[in-house]
C-alpha cells in the first residue's frame, strides 16, 4: 500500500511525506504524567475512529475528546471491561470498517496478559488494519511499571513514536522521536512540540 493517512499533526505529517502509510499499527510511548492524549484526539479528526479504552470508562473518554480545545472528530468509543479483555477487544476490531482508525488507549492492559495470545492478537489486528488499509495506534505507556510484552508491542509494530516529557527550567519540554519506521525512513532529528490546546511545533530555543 502506497497511500498515506494523515495524522492531523501538520507538523508531523510535513515530516513523514504526508503521514503515515495506510494499513500500519503505530506505538505511541509516552510517559502517564504526558499530553500524548492529544494526539490521539486530534486523530479522530482525519477519518471514522473505533476509540477503545482499557482504563477509563466510555464516557469519560467521550467527555474529554469533546471538551478538548484541539480539532477532533466524532468517534466510536467503547470501554472494554472484563475479565476477557482481549477477546472483547478481537471482538470490536473484526468489525472496524475500510480505511478507518482504531486507537487504544492504553495498550498496556492487553500487554499484561499471556504472551501467546497477546502476539496472536498483534497478528490478527495487523492482517486486519494491513488488510482495510487503516491506522491503528496504540498507547504504550512508559510509567513505572512497563508491561514484559512491551519489547513485542515495539517490534510488532510498523512505526515506533517517542514522546519524551521533561521540566527544563519553567518550561515543560515534550521531544518527539521517530526511532522506527518500517517500510520508510525513521526521522533523523527529534521534533520538538508544543503540546497545550493543541499539538504544534514549538519554535522556542534551546538554552545550553
Amino acid at each position: 500500500m502506497s497511500s498515506r493517512l494523515r495524522t492531523g499533526i501538520e507538523v508531523l505529517d510535513r515530516k513523514l511525506a504526508g503521514g503515515i502509510p495506510a494499513g500500519s499499527i503505530v506505538a505511541l510511548c509516552a510517559q502517564p504524567a504526558s499530553q500524548a492524549e492529544l494526539f490521539l484526539y486530534e486523530l479522530t479528526a482525519t477519518r471514522g475512529t473505533l476509540y477503545l479504552s482499557l482504563d477509563r470508562t466510555g464516557d469519560a473518554v467521550t467527555s474529554s475528546i469533546q471538551s478538548s480545545q484541539t480539532r477532533t472528530g466524532e468517534p466510536t468509543v467503547r470501554d472494554i471491561t472484563g475479565d476477557a479483555p482481549l477477546d472483547n477487544a478481537s471482538k470490536l476490531v473484526s468489525a472496524l470498517p475500510e480505511e478507518s482508525n482504531l486507537i487504544i488507549d492504553p495498550v498496556d492492559v492487553l500487554e499484561r496478559q499471556e504472551p501467546p495470545r497477546y502476539r496472536n492478537f498483534v497478528n490478527q489486528l495487523q492482517n486486519h488494519i494491513y488488510n482495510t488499509g487503516g491506522l491503528a495506534v496504540l498507547h504504550c505507556l512508559d510509567g513505572r511499571e512497563v508491561p514484559n510484552l512491551r519489547d513485542t508491542t515495539e517490534h510488532m509494530a510498523d512505526i515506533v513514536f517517542q514522546l519524551e516529557t521533561r521540566v527544563n527550567g519553567d518550561r515543560i519540554e515534550n521531544r518527539l522521536a521517530v526511532p522506527k519506521f518500517r517500510g520508510g525512513q525513521a526521522l533523523s532529528e527529534v521534533i520538538k512540540l508544543e503540546l497545550s490546546e493543541t499539538v504544534d511545533i514549538d519554535t522556542s530555543r534551546d538554552i545550553a
